[in-house]
């Protein structure tokens, strides 16, 4: 199987919209030999994550969670201070992380995600 390379760029789009487009290309959805079961996505690198657009007051009230396991553990990060971090380009991956499907192949699609 020979995986193609798609590069996108990321200027002037919203994060989401994004993410869907990038998961159906390292699933494989694209391709006529789709199965659900095989990988035979694409290699898929993604330039000027930093110029994409936040619509709306996301940045303040989106919020990302983390549960530890324990009571209390419940920990929320708002977008703001997730861009200040780490940058866009962890918002674009935790999108696009939880658009993939929850299973063994999820880890091996994520890793052919080059983002720049």
């Amino acid at each position: 199987m020979k995986r193609e390379t798609h590069t996108i760029d990321a200027t002037g789009q919203a994060p989401g919209r994004l993410a869907s487009q990038i998961a159906v290309l390292l699933r494989g959805k694209n391709k006529p030999e789709y199965l659900p079961h095989v990988d035979i996505g694409c290699r898929v690198v993604v330039e000027n994550v930093d110029a994409m657009k936040i619509t709306g007051k996301k940045m303040n009230d989106k919020m990302y969670y983390h549960y530890s396991g324990y009571q209390g553990g419940l920990k929320e990060t708002p977008m703001k201070r997730l861009v200040e971090n780490k940058g866009m380009s962890e918002v674009l991956r935790r999108a696009v992380w939880n658009m993939l499907p929850k299973n063994k192949l999820r880890n091996n699609m994520f890793k052919r995600l080059v983002i720049k």
